[in-house]
């Protein structure tokens, strides 16, 4: 084991999946010589030279077309979306062309693509460089989506992405990039549809995606002084859910928080809390409450932001109403 930051962790998948197989290409906006703005992929041209990091145009759909077809005609592209907020350039080509070609070709054809992108407000990059848009993609059939909690995860779900004959799109959360965990030096990959339990309990269960896995885990040793046990669970991915433990925790606690950094509305939470009161209704004690992002563009100002996501204080505080059976009204 290694104490390496997300950065790293990512830089290394890249690097060894395209040692280990020469049709892995990275293509992107700044990715060669730049390393892009988070300086994610820095030294990976001088090792794989320009013709497999691939430096283009201010052209998402343009780029995101051509590794489509690259996909399509044997290689394995690593498309880099500097922001999540561009995503919507390159829909079309996404979630029209990658994720329905393998069903509209009757399986005749494969498009094992990764769109590498970030999400995440509270940067102070206002509201077209803010926003966590993961609960769009997860919408379509056809496509994979991971969401990285850690450097460990960054690193094992990147690797099993890039190996997948299906299109996925993996966001990592651009303010952790400088957070460390421990990575093992020895390859490793970390399945789809396997959430991480964290930390055992059976009073209530903390969900959190990608960053809110730390806003749980800060809750919970709030909840602790306390004496209140608190089960979390990372999801990791979302498509594929692992919907087994997410039940399994919540038939054991009876309560449940979904933690979310994108929007509130239509989004990730309403989804994971619709399976847990389908499927586990009569084990519940309380409604599964839902803590995402304000339904508001996400403002400049810092004093506004930080109000516009989940807290730890927060999720403590809805935590312990509903520990102590009373109902929350404020998200």
């Amino acid at each position: 084991m290694r104490l390496i930051t997300l950065s790293q962790a990512v830089n290394e998948a890249i690097a060894e999946e395209m040692r280990l197989d020469s049709s892995v290409f990275l293509i992107g906006e700044d990715v060669a010589e730049a390393g892009t703005p988070f300086k994610i992929t820095s030294g990976l041209v001088e090792e794989f030279g320009t013709e497999r990091v691939i430096d283009t145009p201010i052209s998402e759909p343009g780029f995101m077309g051509l590794a489509v077809g690259a996909a399509m005609t044997g290689s394995r592209p690593i498309v880099d979306i500097m922001f999540g907020d561009f995503l919507f350039l390159i829909m079309d080509q996404l979630c029209n062309q990658a994720a329905k070609a393998h069903y509209m070709s009757g399986g005749k054809l494969n498009v094992p693509l990764v769109v590498r992108t970030n999400l995440g407000a509270t940067r102070r990059s206002a509201a077209q460089h803010s926003q966590s848009l993961h609960a769009l993609v997860s919408h379509i059939p056809g496509l994979k989506v991971a969401m990285p909690s850690s450097a460990y995860e960054a690193k094992g779900l990147l690797k099993t992405a890039i190996r997948d004959d299906n299109p996925v799109v993996i966001f990592e959360d651009k303010l952790m990039y400088q957070d460390k965990a421990d990575v093992p030096e020895d390859e490793y990959l970390i399945p789809f549809g396997e959430a991480a339990v964290l930390q055992e309990g059976n009073q209530v269960t903390l969900i959190g995606t990608s960053s809110m896995r730390q806003v749980c885990e800060e809750a919970a040793l709030i909840l602790s002084d306390e004496k209140i046990s608190v089960e979390i669970i990372d999801p990791r991915t979302l498509v594929p859910l692992d919907e087994k433990t997410i039940l399994n925790s919540a038939k054991k606690t009876g309560r449940v928080i979904v933690v979310d950094e994108g929007h509130q509305n239509f989004g990730v939470t309403a989804e994971i809390a619709s399976r847990i009161s389908e499927k586990a209704f009569y084990y519940l004690d309380a409604p599964v409450i839902r803590m995402g992002a304000m339904d508001v563009p996400v403002p400049f100002s810092p004093v506004l932001e930080d109000l516009t996501v989940p807290t730890a204080e927060k999720v403590a505080s809805n935590a312990r109403k509903i520990v102590a059976g009373e109902l929350v009204h404020e998200l």
